[in-house]
């Protein structure tokens, strides 16, 4: 068994040898394979301390970044300063100026939520502006509807929202609620698209308790053109003291349902058209074009 001396002596003959060749300008690799060293830690110790040859160093792209970032930490600047003048990411800013002082705090809390808060208003401003100019767009490209367009319209629109026939409850009629005024509007210029006697029509709100109820049967018949008077009873739903309601505010004014009489045979065609149109979509064309 070898002598802990000797396991020491020979150590430092190597690191003599390694220290040689770093000296005289080799890399790690041309060390390591002169000398026979494999093991990076063995390597690492016989040249602990020996800078690497000009030669050997690497044009580093952020040696510029980390020498200006630490110049503004030292001006006092925030990790977000830094972050938005340089571009880079905040884990890194944080590796290259952990060392330096933190800078003083300039502003109380009540200044820097101030500046948050007209930051996050502009913001919203551009975000409100961006969703305008799109839907501005949007619009324009549809332009005018042509009756066919209009009728497979109202057929997708009353399939979606309106009531349907069901195992359980197998009455045929025309019934649609929404609290979207547009919605109704589409929906009324599609039956009168398909010659629907306005005659024919019930109106009914249906609505909060704790809402507005005489102002939003008022908003709902100016709005469909008719008589508040006309209207059928208005449907009330009650709700408990703890109920978290979403639907509130002077613009909530409810539903409004509309009835067709005498609507079994127009929604007998209403299914029909759907079923049509499904047909229309999955059967593909004789052509095998689109």
């Amino acid at each position: 068994m070898a002598h802990p001396t000797g396991k020491y002596a020979a150590f430092e003959a190597l690191r003599d040898q390694a220290v040689a060749l770093r000296r005289a300008g080799l890399s790690r690799r041309q060390i390591r394979d002169r000398l026979h060293v494999d093991n990076n830690d063995i390597l690492n110790r016989l040249l602990q301390g020996e800078p690497a040859p000009e030669w050997t160093r690497r044009p580093n792209a952020k040696d510029d970044l980390r020498a200006r970032a630490r110049e503004l930490r030292m001006q006092g600047w925030t990790y977000d300063q830094i972050q938005v003048e340089l571009g880079c990411s905040k884990s890194s800013i944080s590796l290259w100026v952990r060392d330096l002082p933190r800078p003083e705090r300039r502003r109380s809390r009540e200044e820097a939520a101030a500046i948050a808060r007209r930051g996050w208003e502009a913001t919203l401003r551009r975000r409100d502006e961006e969703r305008r100019r799109t839907k501005a767009v949007a619009a324009s490209e549809i332009g005018s509807l042509t009756d066919r367009e209009l009728f497979l319209l109202g057929v997708g629109l009353y399939w979606a929202e309106g009531a349907k026939r069901k195992p359980h409850s197998r009455r045929e009629r025309i019934t649609f609620v929404n609290s979207d005024p547009d919605m109704i509007s589409v929906f009324l210029a599609w039956l009168r698209l398909l010659g629907v006697d306005p005659a024919r029509l019930r109106y009914a709100v249906q609505i909060h308790e704790s809402a507005d109820v005489a102002g939003a049967e008022e908003f709902w018949a100016d709005h469909v053109g008719v008589d508040p008077a006309d209207f059928l009873k208005t449907t009330i739903k009650r709700h408990s003291p703890a109920t978290n309601r979403k639907n509130t505010g002077d613009t909530y004014r409810g539903c409004l349902r509309v009835d067709v009489r005498d609507g079994a045979d127009l929604y007998r065609r209403i299914e029909g058209w759907w079923t049509g149109m499904v047909s229309g979509i999955t059967t593909p064309p004789a052509s095998g074009k689109v």
